[in-house]
């Protein structure tokens, strides 16, 4: 009987506690955030530029935080599982999603009925950066540039396949082959990364990397970059001409990355976990590390990562359109 009234008793404390802890004023809540370890989810494998982006800042706001920032990859469904693990979390700040144009704007052209709505199930905290995609052979395909790639190509209709692992690296093959008139097999996976690896083995004949990624295999000399997807040369890659100068004018695919919270996140730990990832941003060794990485820092706030969200879903509609690419 005295066993079972301390039981109650504990009981009755703990809930009061958890009432108290609730009812914190936002200014007191945000000064005990976070107590515990965070999370980010990130919906692409190891290896990706996902993944090695959310590492750089998940020890940078780990370290300002004072807390470990633990990333966990959930790859699977063109980072759908990922995202719907997040959009279940709890809305504590917590758990995020280390999120990308293909989980948050893609998705919603490549995809009849999507799971997650990329605006209202989720929180943004804030962008990163972006990056663009290489156009990638084996250093024995009998194409040296661009204009050699397209020409082989069309003289070969049907018989070369290509690798993507994101919307980015998708959209990238489908929409070069739409506007240089080449036929095509897409094959996906989970991740770059694995396209890459059967790639060198010989399986496909090209796939479009992401420049970190990219610029590995060049420098490994397993593997040759044609043509960059961005407006401009990367700076990581600049002996590699854009699309677009080596013969495909108006070609340009642009991918970013940014972090994001479950919906109806408490606005003081919305503002901390915000102002915390702007803080490491900017700092010089942190924006070094992420450029080393092949992804340009281009910070913006929660407000401003909205609005580009907002802005994206339209931009790759278009894309995914002119691509010819059919949603499933």
């Amino acid at each position: 009987m005295k066993t079972n009234r301390i039981r109650r008793a504990l009981t009755t404390l703990g809930g009061a506690a958890a009432l108290a802890a609730a009812g914190l004023p936002s200014g007191a809540r945000a000064q005990t955030f976070p107590s515990r370890a965070l999370r980010f989810v990130v919906p692409f494998p190891a290896g990706s530029a996902t993944d090695t982006v959310a590492r750089i800042v998940a020890q940078a706001m780990g370290d300002a935080l004072g807390q470990p920032v633990a990333v966990d990859n959930k790859p699977g469904a063109n980072g759908i599982l990922g995202a719907e693990q997040v959009k279940a979390a709890p809305a504590d700040g917590y758990t995020m999603l280390v999120t990308t144009n293909t989980t948050q704007a893609a998705n919603v052209s490549l995809y009849k009925k999507l799971s997650y709505d990329p605006v209202k199930d989720f929180t943004p905290i804030g962008k990163i950066g972006l990056t663009g995609f290489v156009l990638m052979v084996r250093p024995d395909f009998p194409a040296a540039t661009l204009k050699d790639f397209l020409a082989h190509a069309k003289a070969n209709p049907g018989k070369l396949s290509f690798g993507h692992g994101s919307a980015g690296s998708l959209v990238s093959g489908a929409l070069l082959n739409k506007m240089g008139g080449v036929t095509a097999t897409a094959v996906a996976y989970k991740g770059i990364p694995a396209a890459l690896t059967d790639l060198i083995g010989g399986s496909l004949q090209y796939a479009f990397a992401d420049v970190g990624n990219a610029v590995a295999q060049m420098k490994g000399g397993k593997l040759r970059g044609l043509a960059v997807t961005t407006p401009r040369r990367a700076s990581r890659a600049p002996e590699v001409p854009t699309v677009a100068e080596a013969g495909l004018p108006g070609y340009e695919v642009v991918a970013w990355f940014g972090l994001m919270a479950p919906a109806n996140l408490p606005g003081d730990v919305h503002r901390k976990l915000s102002d915390t990832l702007m803080a490491v941003l900017a700092k010089p060794d942190i924006r070094e590390r992420i450029a080393a990485a092949g992804v340009d820092p281009d910070p913006q706030d929660a407000a401003a990562l909205a609005r580009t969200i907002d802005a994206e879903i339209r931009r790759w509609a278009g894309w995914v359109k002119d691509a010819g690419i059919q949603p499933e």
